[in-house]
């Protein structure tokens, strides 16, 4: 495809033709990034597919339900070759479990609940692969994430995707400006995921029916304590479970097998009324169990906030917007007070329960899609 004016862009917002653009696709082996590589491709795109073995896959060969298996790396390298492009494997083990896994065992066993998701693509993907990207010359990097990368008046704007059910903002708020400037999620806008399948078919994708992934990649079936165990040997060690006063109720096999909020497994019934785990004492190893109405707050403390709104964090004393404080839930309304350029204080209009040390906050627009970034919830 030529372009007729010098001032024209092509899909991916470039003054040239397909031909002379390059992307980098990141490859998992699934459906959505395999229809970006081959939509790409189709429309005459300079397209390089990269696949990162991120731990031991031969391993997680018979495993389903995850990314980046072998047996995906395989199905990667088959929609290359049906489309005609190249495709790389590249061994990021040791970086993964440096960046990502060893933290994801450590913030277990401190009592907090991580999200080892968003520090892949925050580690791994939109940083190492991005600068192996720009070492392949390529233009942009593109991937299968369902987010929309929009031009606003000072730039690229990070955008919820158009289908709400499958829009992955949550796990990319920590995209930074400068990455943002060079990546491309061309499945955005698509308004559900059957589009994307009907796409894959339309293509001949082999990749068309497979799966959604549903496990983190290294935690099979999800079983994150047997993970931590093997990771951290002598981590599960027993401890007491104890009300809000110190009284003990019970006993516990591992502060590991518990999470804040949570009510069954816990091995003390015969109570009149439920108890939730409200908070985690690794030190001691204790788990505090209490009331529903002890999980409430309105007060969440933030650090490591990465922002992405056109003035300073700091210009303003007070930011109204809404924050979503876990994947499954909406945005709520909320007050943001700027500590300082990476912390905060979020003030939330109504009290939510179940915050978690370890868990996201993101920041949206209160009127519209946007994304102003996030920060990672702390003790404080």
């Amino acid at each position: 495809m030529a372009l007729d004016r010098p001032d024209m862009l092509n899909s991916l917002g470039f003054p040239k033709p397909p031909s002379e653009t390059r992307v980098v696709v990141a490859m998992s082996g699934g459906v959505d990034s395999s229809v970006v590589a081959a939509m790409l491709a189709e429309e005459g795109y300079d397209v390089v597919g990269v696949t990162l073995q991120l731990y031991d896959h031969g391993a997680a060969l018979a495993k389903k339900g995850a990314c980046c298996a072998g047996r995906d790396i395989h199905d990667a390298r088959r929609v290359a070759e049906a489309m005609g492009f190249p495709h790389y494997v590249l061994d990021y083990e040791n970086t993964f479990r440096e960046a990502v896994i060893d933290e994801f065992a450590d913030s277990y066993l401190a009592g907090a609940t991580p999200v080892p998701c968003i520090r892949c693509n925050e580690r791994v993907k939109f940083k190492d692969l991005l600068e192996t990207a720009k070492d392949l010359d390529a233009d942009c990097m593109a991937t299968g994430h369902y987010i929309q990368r929009k031009m606003g008046a000072r730039g690229a704007e990070l955008h919820s995707a158009a289908d709400a059910a499958r829009d992955q903002s949550y796990f990319l708020f920590s995209t930074t400006q400068e990455q943002l400037d060079y990546l491309r999620f061309p499945l955005g806008h698509l308004a559900s995921k059957a589009e994307t399948r009907a796409l894959a078919a339309k293509y001949g994708l082999s990749v068309a029916d497979k799966p959604d992934s549903q496990d983190i990649c290294f935690v099979p079936n999800g079983n994150y304590a047997a993970v931590i165990e093997k990771l951290r040997p002598g981590a599960a060690e027993p401890g007491e479970i104890v009300d809000m006063d110190g009284t003990v109720l019970g006993e516990h096999r591992g502060v590991i097998h518990y999470t804040i909020g949570q009510r069954r497994g816990l091995g003390i019934g015969g109570l009149a009324d439920p108890l939730y785990v409200v908070k985690l004492d690794p030190d001691t190893r204790r788990v505090v169990v209490g009331p529903k109405d002890a999980l409430s707050t309105r007060t969440v403390p933030l650090r490591e906030i990465n922002w992405l709104g056109d003035a300073p964090f700091t210009s303003r004393e007070v930011w109204e917007m809404e924050v979503k404080i876990r994947s499954t839930r909406p945005p709520r309304p909320a007050v943001i007070r700027p500590l300082s350029e990476t912390t905060a204080e979020v003030e939330l209009f109504t009290a939510e329960e179940g915050v978690s040390p370890g868990q996201a906050c993101v920041f949206y627009a209160p009127d519209g899609s946007r994304i102003f970034g996030g920060g990672w919830i702390w003790k404080g």
